[in-house]
């Protein structure tokens, strides 16, 4: 029996290490291309060793940005203010649904599990957005539409309170004479580490990745965030490989859009081996039981 464990243990590991290799490699090699002289990566295609370095993609995109940095600082601060203000409704909405004596909890609970399923659609959104809300070119552009991401969440954050906070830790504190807002946020919230973190890393992905609002609601340079400023400026370096008039001039191509994947993914990278180990087991206990 301890010569199988041993030999199940090994098989295990060596499948584990090929499945992260998997997940590794790609990011790996696209940081790589990154970094890759434009000639060589079109001769000899994508290589880990490849024959010839260049930082040209990088100076050629910060180059041309603008202001890069802007577009950072823009992401960042609406990254942390619809995560925040996401995190607030989610849990709002989560936690009386959470309780077995809200009066109508399961009509409550269908209507947004009903958004889960339907909705309006992108034409009335823009419409709704611009014409009654009118946050066309500001910055609530960018974090309005998002504010409630999904009802995904609040379904995961409910089951997560059902499952994990008895009701008897929150009979003893009414008992001791906290009142629902204190319950929630000096008993339960402590209690629910794991589902925030794992909340505030899926929002605040949904938040730094978004273009698509940007796209729809800001025209004005001065509102673009990184990931829609990314996309313009990959668009413009196509166009003028298009209808460049000297055909002998270098323009990046695939090592710049390497370049520009790196740049809006690396901040997130570097933020999620933090997250991680309260990922997973937000994940695996908000979403087993119903």
């Amino acid at each position: 029996m301890v010569k199988k464990d041993r030999v199940f243990q090994t098989a295990a590991n060596v499948f584990m290490i090929l499945l992260c290799a998997c997940c590794v490699l790609p990011f790996l090699l696209l940081i790589v291309s990154s970094l890759t002289d434009e000639n060589t990566l079109i001769r000899n295609g994508y290589s880990f060793f490849p024959e010839k370095w260049s930082l040209y993609a990088y100076k050629y995109m910060f180059t041309r940005s603008g202001s890069i940095i802007r577009g950072y600082a823009i992401t960042v601060g609406v990254t942390v203010i619809g995560t925040v203000c996401n995190l607030m409704l989610t849990v709002l909405m989560a936690w009386p649904l959470s309780r077995k004596d809200l009066p109508h909890r399961n009509k409550l609970g269908f209507f947004v599990y009903f958004t889960m399923l339907f909705n309006g659609g992108v034409v009335p959104a823009y419409i709704m957005w611009t014409q009654v809300f009118h946050i066309k070119n500001t910055y609530l552009a960018l974090i309005l539409p998002n504010l409630l991401m999904s009802a995904f969440y609040i379904m995961m954050t409910r089951t997560y309170f059902s499952s994990n906070i008895p009701d008897a830790v929150v009979e003893a504190a009414r008992i001791d004479g906290a009142g629902e807002f204190r319950i929630l946020t000096q008993v339960v919230l402590p209690m629910s580490r794991p589902i925030m973190a794992t909340l505030t890393l899926l929002v605040g992905l949904k938040y730094w990745n978004d273009w698509v609002n940007g796209l729809y609601y800001v025209t004005k340079p001065e509102y673009y965030s990184v990931q829609v400023l990314l996309n313009r400026m990959l668009k413009d370096a196509q166009a003028m490989m298009e209808f460049s008039a000297d055909p002998t001039a270098v323009l990046p191509s695939t090592s710049y859009k390497m370049a520009i994947a790196v740049a809006g993914a690396l901040p997130v990278l570097a933020i999620y081996p933090f997250f991680q180990r309260y990922f997973v087991k937000g994940i695996a206990i908000g979403a087993v039981k119903g």
